[in-house]
């Protein structure tokens, strides 16, 4: 049986957890929703380039990363991102954090590809002409200028997904959260999508069932019935809920 393990300590690269101004902050964090307890964490920092959270369905990964942008609110303990506190600065957390839902079509609001990825600018009071013009730059910049004016409903799940992407980096964000961005996506779609997100400059924190993708990330946490059920490198971490998986479906199988 892998039991759980817990950092004593902070990681490298947090010192000390109220001192990690860009990194994630979990400290004493607990959620309940009625007399249910959904999430647990003690103190832990994420601090790594890219965070891949893994578990079953239910484990608490959606939840984790709705605390880090404000979205849910802790029962009990201190949520911090990039040195701002989820409770006391949560109006201030769209300019830091960008939230990527999995599915596209709850995130996309304006009928065309570059009113989307133009309303994060003029949200934070760049005027219409000067937001249309740092969105247009931006889908060059990407390779998709050519979908400017085409209605967002017309798109594939890859390309809307892709926008959804662009809109949140319109705001500059530092960080980025992903809630299983891949889940509705063919294998090209993914790995196209995947290089793209690989290659940016943003910390990414990514919920995902894609254990190939998720190989190359810098740490994987594994979360078990709202607890932190392993903390590590990819190596460690994804093999062991392979073997957890394979024991949990052969049992189920044979009850």
């Amino acid at each position: 049986m892998i039991e759980a393990v817990r950092r004593e300590s902070p990681p490298a690269g947090c010192p000390h957890l109220s001192g990690a101004a860009e990194g994630i902050i979990f400290e004493e964090v607990q959620v309940r929703r009625a007399d249910r307890q959904v999430l647990a964490i003690p103190d832990l920092c994420l601090n790594e380039r890219r965070v891949g959270l893994i578990g079953d369905n239910g484990s608490g990964k959606s939840t984790m990363l709705r605390l880090m942008n404000g979205l849910h609110l802790p029962t009990r303990g201190r949520v911090a991102v990039a040195g701002l506190d989820t409770v006391r600065n949560r109006k201030d957390l769209p300019a830091k954090v960008g939230f990527l839902f999995q599915n596209p079509d709850h995130q996309l609001i304006f009928p065309t590809v570059v009113e989307e990825v133009a309303f994060g600018p003029a949200e934070r009071g760049v005027s219409a002409p000067k937001a249309h013009q740092q969105a247009m730059a931006l889908l060059e910049r990407q390779g998709c200028a050519q979908w400017a004016d085409r209605n967002v409903n017309e798109l594939s799940g890859g390309q809307k997904q892709l926008i959804c992407i662009l809109a949140l980096l319109a705001m500059e964000p530092s960080i980025l959260l992903m809630d299983e961005p891949f889940a509705s996506l063919d294998l090209p779609t993914r790995l196209v999508l995947y290089r793209r997100i690989m290659a940016l400059p943003q910390r990414v924190v990514m919920a995902s069932h894609d254990f190939e993708l998720l190989a190359e990330f810098d740490r994987i946490i594994w979360l078990d019935a709202g607890h932190v059920r392993l903390d590590g490198r990819p190596a460690e971490v994804l093999p062991a809920y392979r073997a957890h998986a394979m024991i949990v479906g052969v049992g189920d199988a044979l009850a």
